[in-house]
């Protein structure tokens, strides 16, 4: 059983990836809304440490993102950041760790087959509600948020689906205990 402090240090640990990999960032013409490895390592923490931790992490990334760290894309930071055209996507951390942690706690993250599946929707999960806040933050018609927020990321989503659903299986087969 791990103590309090271990389960802080997990959860802040799964944040701090969050906000490294934000870092990675790619701006997209025309969209206000960079590709960045964000929901990367949402999936990546979400199915490694289950789906009460796993929202526990981006809910912390969130918070103290919000209150001033650089933690978002580019080193941004602060409620405007949360509040504002982009926010959704960063919202969506929280039902997409709990849907893919939820999952992950039932075996979907074991193998490719269907660890794959399990990280796309979290990745169209994020993405829905991101595109459903930027269509009415900046006030944009339902073509063009999908346009502005989802078409330009649909690939590198795939890409980042295939990622974890390469990693976390084969994570696995190293920490699963060997028979003598």
């Amino acid at each position: 059983m791990r103590t309090r402090a271990q389960e802080a240090a997990l959860i802040l640990g799964a944040a701090l990836c969050t906000a490294l990999l934000a870092q990675v960032a790619i701006a997209v013409p025309g969209s206000p809304v960079p590709i960045t490895g964000q929901t990367l390592a949402v999936v990546l923490t979400a199915a490694a440490l289950g789906p009460r931790r796993g929202v526990a992490a981006q809910a912390a990334y969130l918070l103290l993102g919000a209150v001033g760290l650089p933690f978002f894309a580019k080193g941004a930071s602060g409620w405007g950041a949360l509040a504002g055209p982009t926010g959704g996507f960063l919202v969506a951390f929280l039902p997409a760790a709990l849907l893919v942690g939820a999952a992950a706690r039932l075996g979907y993250d074991r193998r490719p087959w269907t660890a794959f599946p399990l990280f796309v929707v979290g990745q169209v999960l994020i993405l829905a509600v991101g595109v459903s806040w930027l269509r009415v933050k900046a006030g944009l018609d339902f073509a063009t948020a999908i346009q502005k927020g989802f078409v330009p990321f649909l690939p590198g989503g795939l890409i980042k689906a295939a990622i974890a659903g390469l990693l976390m299986p084969l994570a696995w087969r190293f920490v699963r205990p060997r028979s003598s």
